[in-house]
C-alpha cells in the first residue's frame, strides 16, 4: 500500500487546512516546551508574555464579530486553539480563558453596549479577564450557584455578593495574577424575586493591579500541571456595578427593576444561555486531541528505533514496535485518536455553521450540537488521559524524564476530564437527551406502531435468551457494515433497556431520585454506546470522502482497528446479549492483532499525518532517530 503523506495530512487538516498551515508557520515565534524547572511565577509571566505575542498575530480576532475587527470564523479560531495543544498547554488554557470563555461570554451573552465597550480590548489582549462560574460548593450544578446579584433601583446598580464560603468563585483562570475583569455568574434578584443565574461584568482589579474595593482575590497556588495559568479565587463583599453590567442578551432589568426576557421559562432560559457557551467544551476536546496526537508521535517514533532483546534467528535486537504487545499498546489508541479527530472536525464544522453571523437559530440543531459536544469532550479527554499514560509506559524510563515532554503532557491534560464539565456529569447529560428523544419517538407511534414495538421487544428477549441472534446475524468482523451493526445494536439495546428502567420513575409516588440513582451506571454505558456510534459514523464518512486510493485504503484499515477495539473492549456485553458467540469474540481479538501487524509499517506515516512541527517534538527521546538514520547512511551504497 503506497500512501502519500501530504495527501494524508490534507485529509486530516480538513476544512480549515489553511488555518492549520498558518499556525504551523507561526510556530517558530510561539512554540516552545517550557522549562520544567521554572518557578510558578516565572512560568506565569512567560505564559502571559506568549499570550500577548499570540494577540499580536491577530489570530484571536478570527472568531469575533467582523463589526468589531474580527472575521466571524468561529471554526477557524477553535481549530487554531487546538493546534496550541502541540506545544504549551498552559498557553492553550490561558488563551481559552481569555478569548474563548471571557471574550466568548461577552460576545454571545452580551449586546452592543458590551461589544462596543470591550470586544476590541479583549481581542487585542489589552483587557485580560476571567470566567467566574465555578464555586467552591457548586461546580457542575451551575443552576444552583449561590453568588447573588441584587438590583437596587434607587442607585440603578447591582450588588454582587458572596453570601457564604461555599459561594466563593474557585479555580478561576486569569484571576490570581492578570485578570482585570470577570464575567460573574450569579443568581439575579430584583423586586424580591430571583430570576435564576445570569452573567455580569464585574471589575476585579484597578489600573494598578490592586483588587477593587470589596473584591478579595486568592491564589490557588501550584497545581499538578498547567502552572503557567494563574488560577485564583474570588469573593465579593457587596460589590456594586452599574445596571449596564448585566450581559443582557437573554434577560434584562429596566431602570425601575422590572425583569424582562424573550424566554419566559426560567429553566429553558438557563439552558439556552449555557448552550451559547458550547465553544469552550468543544475547544477542550480539541486540545485534548492534539495533546494525545503529540504523545503518540513521541511514543511511536521512539518505539520505531528503540531495540530490546535479540531475535534468536538473527541475533539482532528487535525494534520494540515490532513486538505485538507494543503494537497493541499504541496502534489501537492511534486508531481511536484518528476517529476522535474526525468526530471533532465534524463538531467544529457544525458549530461554525450554526453560529455564523446571520444564521437563524435552530433549537434542534443547537441541542444536538450540545449533546455531541458533551459526549465527545468526555470521550476525548478520557482517551487523552489513558493514552498519554500508555505512551509514557511505552517509553519506559525515558518517558518518565521531564525533558522528554510526556510527563508534562500527562500532568497538564489530567484536569481536562473535569473542567468545562465533569465527564461523568456530561455523559449523564447525553443520557438524558437520548432518553428524551427515545421517549418522544415511542410516543409518536400510532397504535399499530406501538404493537410492533412491543412485539420487537419480546422477540429481542427471545433471540437473546436462546442465542439465536448470533446465529441469525453472522458477518465478517472486519467488515465495516457488520461492525456498525454491532455498535448500533449495542446502542439501541442499552437505550431501550434504560428507558424501561426509567419508566418506573413516572409512576405516582415513585422515588424518582432512588430510581435514577440506581440506574446511573446503566445510563452512562448507554450514553457511551451512543457516542461511540457517532464517532464511528464520523470516521466512516471521512473515509468515504477520500479520493486518493492509498490514503483511503490506509484509513479504512485504521477505521476497522478503531471499531474492533471498541467492540473488543465491550466483549462481555456482546457475548452476554448473544450478539457474538465466544468463538466470534475470539475472532475479534484475532482481527485486532492482524490489523496491528498490517498497520505497523505505516505507524510513522500515521503520526506524521498530524503535521506536528518538529520544534514542538524536539527532545532527547527522539535523538535515537538521528543516530539510526546516520547508521543507515553509513552503510548505504554510494552512487
Amino acid at each position: 500500500m503506497t500512501v502519500d503523506r501530504q495527501e494524508l495530512r490534507g485529509v486530516l487538516d480538513g476544512r480549515w487546512a489553511q488555518v492549520r498551515d498558518e499556525i504551523r508557520a507561526q510556530m517558530d515565534e510561539l512554540a516552545f516546551n517550557a522549562d520544567p524547572d521554572l518557578s510558578t511565577e516565572e512560568y506565569r509571566a512567560l505564559t502571559t508574555e506568549n499570550l500577548r505575542r499570540l494577540a499580536a498575530t491577530g489570530r484571536p480576532h478570527q472568531g469575533f464579530d467582523p463589526a468589531y475587527g474580527g472575521r466571524g470564523d468561529v471554526g477557524g479560531v477553535v481549530t487554531a486553539f487546538a493546534m496550541l495543544g502541540y506545544g504549551d498547554l498552559s498557553l492553550l488554557v490561558k488563551a481559552g480563558v481569555q478569548w474563548g470563555l471571557f471574550g466568548g461570554a461577552v460576545q454571545v451573552l452580551g449586546t452592543s453596549r458590551h461589544h462596543d465597550a470591550y470586544l476590541k480590548q479583549i481581542m487585542d489582549g489589552e483587557l485580560l479577564g476571567c470566567f467566574a462560574m465555578t464555586e467552591t460548593g457548586h461546580g457542575s450544578d451551575v443552576q444552583n450557584l449561590r453568588t447573588t446579584a441584587t438590583y437596587d433601583p434607587a442607585t440603578r446598580e447591582f450588588e454582587i455578593h458572596t453570601p457564604e464560603p461555599g459561594a466563593r468563585k474557585d479555580y478561576i483562570g486569569n484571576a490570581a495574577r492578570d485578570g482585570r475583569m470577570a464575567v460573574v455568574f450569579a443568581q439575579l434578584v430584583t423586586q424580591g424575586r430571583s430570576h435564576g443565574v445570569h452573567a455580569l461584568l464585574v471589575p476585579i482589579r484597578d489600573e494598578s493591579g490592586a483588587p477593587v474595593p470589596g473584591v478579595t482575590i486568592g491564589d490557588c497556588g501550584r497545581k499538578a500541571g498547567l502552572n503557567g495559568v494563574d488560577n485564583g479565587r474570588l469573593t465579593f463583599d457587596h460589590v456594586r456595578v452599574p445596571r449596564e453590567a448585566l450581559l443582557n442578551r437573554f434577560g434584562d432589568i429596566t431602570e425601575d427593576g422590572a425583569y424582562t426576557s424573550s424566554i419566559a421559562n426560567e429553566t429553558r432560559r438557563f439552558f439556552t444561555m449555557l448552550g451559547t457557551l458550547v465553544r469552550g467544551r468543544i475547544s477542550v476536546a480539541g486540545g485534548a486531541g492534539t495533546a494525545t496526537q503529540k504523545a503518540l508521535a513521541l511514543a511511536i517514533r521512539y518505539g520505531a528505533v528503540r531495540r530490546q532483546f535479540a531475535d534468536p534467528a538473527t541475533g539482532e535486537e528487535v525494534v520494540v514496535l515490532d513486538y505485538l504487545v507494543h503494537q497493541r499498546k499504541l496502534l489501537p489508541a492511534l486508531a481511536t485518536t484518528y476517529a476522535l479527530h474526525f468526530a471533532q472536525s465534524d463538531l467544529v464544522s457544525d458549530m461554525h455553521d450554526l453560529q455564523a453571523p446571520g444564521v437563524e437559530g435552530d433549537e434542534w440543531r443547537q441541542r444536538d450540537l450540545e449533546t455531541r459536544a458533551a459526549g465527545i469532550k468526555a470521550l476525548a479527554t478520557w482517551h487523552a488521559t489513558a493514552t498519554i499514560q500508555t505512551c509514557r509506559e511505552a517509553c519506559g524510563g525515558a518517558g518518565y524524564l521531564a525533558e522528554n515532554l510526556l510527563p508534562q503532557l500527562k500532568a497538564d491534560t489530567d484536569v481536562f476530564t473535569t473542567f468545562e464539565g465533569d465527564n461523568t456529569v456530561l455523559m449523564q447529560l447525553v443520557a438524558k437527551t437520548i432518553l428524551s428523544d427515545y421517549g418522544r419517538r415511542v410516543a409518536r407511534l400510532d397504535l399499530a406502531g406501538k404493537a410492533r414495538f412491543a412485539a420487537d421487544m419480546v422477540a429481542d428477549t427471545v433471540v437473546e435468551r436462546t442465542g439465536l441472534r448470533a446465529v441469525l446475524r453472522r458477518g465478517d468482523v472486519r467488515d465495516r457494515a457488520y461492525q456498525r451493526w454491532l455498535l448500533v445494536e449495542r446502542e439501541q439495546h442499552l437505550l431501550a433497556n434504560a428507558a424501561q428502567r426509567m419508566r418506573k420513575a413516572l409512576a405516582p409516588g415513585a422515588d424518582q431520585f432512588g430510581i435514577f440513582n440506581g440506574a446511573q451506571d446503566h445510563l452512562l454505558v448507554a450514553a457511551r454506546a451512543h457516542v461511540d456510534r457517532i464517532v464511528f459514523d464520523s470516521f466512516a464518512a471521512a473515509v468515504d470522502r477520500v479520493t486518493d486510493p492509498g490514503v483511503r485504503g490506509l484509513l479504512a484499515d485504521v477505521l476497522r482497528l478503531h471499531a474492533l477495539s471498541v467492540i473488543e473492549s465491550d466483549r462481555a456485553f456482546f457475548v452476554e446479549h448473544a450478539y457474538l458467540t465466544p468463538a466470534r469474540a475470539k475472532a475479534v481479538t484475532q482481527a485486532v492483532n492482524g490489523l496491528c501487524g498490517r498497520l505497523r509499517p505505516h505507524a510513522r506515516t500515521l503520526v506524521d499525518g498530524f503535521g506536528i512541527p518538529e520544534p514542538w517534538l524536539a527532545c532527547p527521546l527522539l535523538d535515537g532517530e538521528h543516530e539510526t538514520e546516520a547508521a543507515l547512511l553509513a552503510v548505504a551504497p554510494v552512487g
